[in-house]
């Protein structure tokens, strides 16, 4: 005779599937939805966090990842956010190295196989946390996976909220959080069953302490992974001593002496609960020393609402992207990339209707608390309390109630909460199946939903492939989202599209008058457009608003030299180098200003010391080449080429550069090589058929000459001085010709 657990399974509508068939089913949905996503770029902030993170490349130690944030800074930093996810940047490393470089292919196939293998996992979780687990006379399982367990792990298989988690590289910090999360929960469940394996033992203390190593991991991997010690002592006091928290509540606030005879002593959950809690306390303890310098650092574009003076302008708003975040999760339509910058206006005032979202909220938050708490139904209770455990638990992290969070609302935070949600909805689909009198008709709907969730987690799948595609579907759901325009219009830019890019660019600095990133962009377009006097006037107003913000005052020295106010334009990339020691291109456009004014030597140390910080600073090595070369010192040019050279060995304008050099040095034969191989390397260069024209003709090639003469002047026809050295050359040739 087959044994069961309380189900909800004769109200839920699906047919009953094997164990292997109901995870092959939901891992091949997983598969689908996001698999579009397989061949995509690299988007947003995979920039910061994958390309331009050093601690990827196997020149870093790998000791530096432990002391490093997400994005490769050093956590003692003040400009840290202290996002400490070690193992999610190991396994970037990782992928790095196997691919040989930076190519997303390896990248985005990793994130489908981990949300895939969650997905198979969850069915297990699910099966323990909604019931319905059959089992024998002997107490072995049966093959047989719960109807609910099934469907509520297809709801969570194939929501579309998950896209950025799957689709956005970053997104792998939430995945492999979740992976130890759940790792760790199923740790903790065989931890119980290992008791009732071995009589007289409370449980297994390897597999309890195994389970918290399973939460570190989590951790580790992103912050959020720490909650799964709360939700293992919920499941706990709930499942398996099955306790009523609203009757030991009630007898803790009324003294009760009938406490102590309570389950919960019997069968040792405050052992384990300690545990948990000692476990959790040396995590926090460990993270706090490593952060170093306390929390994060934000800016109020980043969460405006957490600058607010008024507690209860922070506090309405607050629960106002508490709703949104439910939002998301019960019709995910609306799904942007950022969520900041003017996306969600501040609720000021009690009149803004707004208020009505988050009333319903707490309305549907308190009831199912109330349903939880006070039910006379033991399956009710269970699948409640822990459906509200899940969804409420692991967003704690971002809720900004223990420390401001650096976002509105971010759609890769509900995916460990969305596992609650799947929870309460598979529960409400089996009350309403219960009573539904049409049942095919219900069945109907259900599938109906579930293809809408694919076919909608296809196409945002397919928008994250690329930027283009991903901040123009932004521009629908957040218009006043000043960063969605700003990263549209450099998209634009870095197409060569620059027309285009100044109207987004414009209407970002519209929405955020204070935007020091969209004012900066901006007025560089503005300076390549000669458009020098408005762009002055961005690049000081960003100045004036972030006064550390050193490309803008290196910009905003550029524009200054154009408009021949030296003196300023010294100024600015001064402050600009006191503002980042380290800036390469601010030393070489400081070395071109110097050379303007003739200061040749203080335009040297200044490119020198622009290789120094950047040894493949192609342009300052050419500048130093040319003006020696400019002011008669061949010998010091020459060494300076061979240098350059030895450093980029493949740049075809370094070794122009050194070719004319050798050439002036009578070293013709080297100088033949080398503009040679910068003519193979940039074959329609005009100026590099010429000049090697012109060593001809000083060579006394003159059938050479001529012909590099005729190739340059058909690529450029109006280079002057190449067609008065032709005309020099056929005149010789005519005198020649005349004497033989």
């Amino acid at each position: 005779m087959a044994q069961t657990e309380d189900n909800l399974d004769h109200d839920i509508p699906l047919w009953p599937l094997p164990s292997n068939w109901a995870k092959a089913v939901v891992g091949l949905l997983s598969i689908i939805c996001f698999a579009n996503s397989y061949d995509g770029d690299f988007v947003f902030d995979d920039s910061e966090a994958i390309l331009n993170n050093k601690d990827l490349r196997a020149e870093t130690p790998l000791g530096d990842l432990w002391h490093h944030d997400f994005w490769g800074s050093k956590l003692s930093s003040n400009t840290s956010h202290k996002s400490y996810r070690p193992l999610t940047v190991l396994t970037f490393r990782i992928n790095y190295f196997l691919a040989g470089g930076f190519y997303p292919l390896g990248f985005h196939v990793i994130n489908i196989i981990l949300h895939c293998v969650i997905s198979i996992i969850i069915v297990d979780v699910f099966s323990i946390l909604l019931g319905g687990l059959q089992y024998t006379s002997k107490g072995r399982r049966l093959n047989l996976v719960p109807k609910s367990s099934l469907l509520a792990a297809l709801l969570f298989a194939i929501h579309p909220v998950h896209t950025e988690c799957v689709a956005g590289i970053v997104g792998r910090a939430d995945l492999l959080c979740a992976l130890f999360f759940l790792l760790s929960f199923l740790g903790y469940c065989r931890a119980l069953k290992e008791s009732k394996c071995k009589e007289g033992t409370p449980f297994s203390i390897a597999w309890i302490l195994l389970s918290i190593l399973l939460g570190a991991v989590a951790m580790l991997c992103k912050e959020q992974g720490i909650t799964i010690l709360g939700l293992n002592a919920l499941f706990d006091a709930v499942v398996i001593n099955k306790l009523n928290i609203l009757e030991v509540v009630l007898k803790i606030l009324r003294k009760d002496k009938s406490l102590e005879s309570l389950v919960v002593f019997r069968k040792g959950l405050l052992s384990r609960t300690t545990m948990l809690l000692c476990g959790g306390a040396a995590m926090l303890y460990v993270r706090w020393r490593i952060m170093g310098t306390g929390p994060p650092a934000f800016t109020e574009v980043d969460n405006p609402a957490s600058f607010a003076d008024s507690l209860f302008v922070r506090a309405i708003n607050y629960n106002y992207y508490y709703s949104l975040n439910a939002w998301l999760l019960l019709c995910p339509w609306w799904l942007c990339f950022d969520w900041s910058m003017g996306c969600v206006p501040l609720i000021k005032s009690v009149t803004d209707w707004r208020i009505i979202a988050l009333a319903v909220l707490w309305f549907c938050l308190i009831a199912l608390m109330g349903q939880a708490l006070r039910s006379e139904d033991s399956q009710k209770r269970r699948i409640l309390t822990l459906g509200l455990g899940f969804l409420i638990i692991p967003f704690l992290p971002a809720s900004n109630l223990f420390f401001r969070v650096g976002f509105v609302v971010a759609e890769r935070v509900t995916y460990l909460p969305s596992i609650g949600y799947c929870m309460l909805i598979t529960y409400g689909f089996s009350l309403l199946s219960k009573q539904a009198k049409r049942k095919k008709l219900l069945v109907a709907a259900l599938l109906g939903l579930l293809l809408i969730n694919v076919w909608r987690c296809v196409i945002r799948s397919n928008q994250w492939r690329s930027e283009e595609q991903l901040f123009r579907s932004a521009l629908s759901v957040c218009p006043l989202n000043a960063k969605v325009h700003y990263n549209v219009g450099k998209n634009l830019a870095d197409k060569g599209n620059q027309s285009a890019a100044i109207s987004y660019y414009r209407e970002a600095v519209r929405l955020n008058p204070k935007y020091v990133h969209a004012m900066n962009n901006l007025g560089n377009i503005l300076k390549e457009r000669n458009e020098l006097h408005e762009a002055e006037e961005l690049l000081s107003l960003a100045v004036q608003i972030q006064p550390d913000f050193a490309a803008a005052w290196m910009n905003l020295g550029i524009v200054q030299n154009s408009l021949r106010r030296y003196e300023e334009a010294e100024q600015s990339y001064w402050t600009a180098i006191r503002h980042r020691k380290k800036y390469p291109d601010c030393y070489y456009n400081l070395g071109r200003l110097y050379a303007d004014l003739n200061r040749h030597v203080d335009a040297l140390n200044a490119w020198r010391n622009a290789t120094v910080l950047k040894p493949q600073h192609s342009l300052a090595w050419n500048n130093m080449i040319i003006l020696l070369d400019n002011t008669g010192n061949l010998a010091q040019a020459e060494a300076v080429g061979r240098e350059a050279l030895e450093l980029i060995p493949n740049d075809h304008s370094l070794m122009f550069s050194l070719a004319n050099v050798l050439g002036k040095s009578q070293k013709y034969k080297e100088s033949e090589a080398l503009f040679h191989k910068a003519i193979k390397a940039n074959p329609n260069a005009a100026s590099y058929h010429g000049n090697l024209a012109v060593l001809y003709h000083r060579w006394g090639n003159l059938d050479l000459a001529k012909k590099h003469y005729e190739v340059s002047l058909k690529l450029d026809p109006t280079a002057a001085g190449t067609r008065e050295n032709y005309s020099l050359l056929k005149r010789k040739l005519d005198q020649l010709q005349k004497k033989g």
